[in-house]
């Protein structure tokens, strides 16, 4: 049974992005049931829930690269349900994929050359040295082949490359994934930073207390469904959904 807090987010504001009982699968098995959910101008919401739950799946599917078979989904209140990856990146979405799929052989320079796009109208720029603001550690390997870089380096090369699109919402996959727990604390300081910025996100993750110091809101899958929806304060107060459905 779907379980939902009683003083989430205020549903008279529409939100950046909306996403309206979408169905995926993936050939004869249904892996997203009827999922909705809705983001904020400058809010941070989490996907969160066990491996294999269907958070990166709602993730490729906001981003079109895994479309819905049925639903709506709705960017700045247009429809984009089966619109290509390519050109919602052109229109404001950045997806940072849990394999972070940095190219092994080019320069971290070239990595994020390779991502730039124009400025978009009363957003301010992200530059190189807006990028190395946030993170710095980038700025030293500047000419070292990205294939080269640690596996913390890599994922915040893999989000500073995302930047470089000027997208006004990022989709964040596992950003703590495989991650040293050293390294975790600081990825997780820059995705403070960057929300901060006034982009908005949506960070799919299984590490909950990762999610609880970051999020907004959260909303908790399991087999492809959400069962709960709250603000972080709620989930953190609420032992029954995290005993349920979060603790391995």
């Amino acid at each position: 049974m779907t379980m939902f807090s009683a003083s989430i987010w205020e549903e008279s504001s529409m939100g950046i992005l909306q996403v309206e009982g979408i169905n995926v699968s993936y050939g004869l098995s249904k892996v997203l049931h009827n999922v909705s959910l809705k983001v904020g101008k400058g809010e941070l919401v989490a996907l969160v829930g066990r491996n294999g739950v269907g958070k990166s799946t709602t993730m490729r599917a906001i981003m079109g690269i895994t479309p819905s078979s049925s639903g709506q989904i709705l960017w700045k209140n247009r429809p984009i349900t089966k619109r290509a990856s390519h050109l919602n990146a052109r229109d404001g979405l950045g997806y940072v994929p849990e394999e972070r799929r940095v190219f092994g052989s080019l320069t971290v320079w070239e990595n994020l050359d390779v991502a730039r796009r124009p400025p978009r109208e009363g957003l301010e720029p992200w530059t190189e040295e807006r990028v190395f603001a946030l993170f710095p550690d980038l700025e030293h390997f500047l000419t070292r082949p990205a294939g080269l870089l640690s596996g913390g380096q890599q994922q915040m090369l893999t989000i500073a490359r995302t930047l470089m699109g000027n997208p006004e919402l990022i989709l964040l996959d596992e950003p703590s994934e495989g991650v040293a727990p050293l390294i975790v604390a600081q990825i997780g300081k820059k995705i403070r930073e960057l929300r901060d910025t006034g982009v908005s996100i949506i960070m799919a993750e299984q590490n909950l207390d990762f999610v609880l110091n970051l999020s907004d809101r959260c909303y908790v899958l399991e087999k492809g469904m959400i069962v709960y929806h709250g603000t972080a304060a709620e989930l953190r107060d609420n032992e029954e959904v995290q005993n349920r459905y979060l603790h391995i």
